[in-house]
């Protein structure tokens, strides 16, 4: 019997595998022939979260009563630590009973506001470049795309004449990242500022994702501190990148009380709570010390980058020093076509994987990206290898 061909969703057409999902198969293909692939590629922490970290994890894990399942919203100890830490670092006030809202990761956290605040056909302003989830999702969930444009000539801030001269009239939310990802430019209380204004004037949301606040950088800056951000704004904020928990997916937005208890009501339908041993792990990493923030976030991250910005230089490619992040983004020389011409080579000569910025928007084609998450050691081998072929 001949069986009816069975096709997926129509949605599926409108995205394709994540860029970093494909490459990874080449790269593990590459592997298996011998090949020894170093990558500084992905944006994965390799160091691990403080040690009361673990340990509590471990404690908590040990206690018969604290595998249930827990409260879609966290534990009260969590949304606490969540506000406590907004309190102590951002100078932000937060009601933890209604004002924060844990999430399983910003990915999550993506989806979730743009179920509870956009219909299908609304638009959404996504940064270009910018991160692919924003686009991704929004397609999968019949949003229409609207780019806006950032560029290495404005500090890859927001261009906001540009962005008046739009058609707004459909626009329902406004993803910004800053620090930016991933051009490592900087967060600018001027920009967060306007950034308030022009989501008031507008009646738009703007959520801003800001995970690297901590990675390279003394100044704490959150769209949260300008007065007004939270009656048209939502922050993301991730414990992935600030405290080495990538694979825990813990993560936060906040915003009023209101736009909360939407999120929480698509949430709550989709998933339920994280495993109590990871969120009580998490409130006590929370309080990790100015000590251990400087030499994991900082500290570290400058070493590496010394070595990074080597890479850069015998590659022929021009960076800001003054960018923050775990990434260091730098422009290609004119000489190269594309910049795949630029990437492959090193992936296939020097046995390096680095990142092609056109994967995160067409302002993004003549740019490199190269993740701080490696080794010294490891880094300095990928430098030696480049040098081998380029110099």
């Amino acid at each position: 019997m001949e069986s009816k061909r069975i096709e997926p969703a129509e949605r599926l057409s409108l995205v394709s595998e994540y860029y970093f999902s494909r490459k990874l198969k080449e790269v593990a293909q590459l592997n298996a022939e011998g090949r020894d692939i170093i990558s500084l590629a992905i944006g994965s922490p390799d160091m691990p979260p403080s040690e009361q970290t673990v340990e509590k994890l471990c404690e908590v894990a040990h206690d018969p009563s604290a595998h249930g399942y827990q409260p879609t919203m966290g534990t009260p100890e969590l949304r606490q630590a969540m506000a406590d830490f907004y309190q102590r670092w951002y100078d932000v006030s937060l009601d933890p009973k209604s004002e924060v809202l844990p999430l399983i990761g910003s990915k999550e956290g993506i989806l979730h506001v743009t179920l509870a605040l956009v219909n299908p056909g609304d638009e959404v302003l996504v940064p270009n470049p910018g991160y692919p989830t924003y686009t991704s999702l929004s397609k999968i969930l019949g949003a229409n795309i609207v780019n806006y444009n950032l560029s290495e000539e404005n500090g890859w801030q927001p261009d906001f004449d540009e962005l008046e001269r739009m058609d707004l009239s459909r626009v329902k939310l406004m993803w910004t990242n800053y620090p930016n990802m991933p051009t490592g430019g900087r967060a600018r209380r001027e920009t967060y500022e306007r950034l308030v204004q022009f989501g008031a004037d507008h009646g738009l949301v703007v959520v801003n994702d800001n995970p690297y606040s901590f990675i390279l950088s003394e100044e704490h800056l959150s769209i949260l501190q300008v007065a007004g951000a939270k009656d048209c704004c939502i922050e993301f904020n991730s414990m992935s990148k600030s405290h080495n928990m990538p694979g825990w997916r813990v993560g936060l937005c906040a915003s009023n009380a209101e736009f909360i208890s939407w999120i929480l009501k698509v949430q709550s339908n989709i998933e339920s709570g994280t495993f109590r041993g990871i969120q009580l792990a998490a409130a006590e990493a929370y309080k990790n010390d100015d000590a251990w923030h400087r030499e994991y976030n900082i500290n570290t991250y400058a070493r590496r980058r010394r070595y990074a910005e080597e890479i850069m230089r015998v590659l022929g490619c021009t960076f800001d020093p003054s960018q923050v992040g775990m990434f260091l983004w730098g422009r290609i020389p004119d000489k190269y076509a594309d910049v795949e011409e630029l990437t492959e080579r090193v992936l296939h000569e020097a046995r390096v994987f680095i990142t092609p910025g056109f994967i995160f928007g067409s302002n993004g084609q003549r740019y490199i990206r190269i993740s701080l998450c490696a080794k010294e050691e490891i880094i300095l081998e990928a430098l030696r290898r480049i040098e081998s072929v380029f110099i």
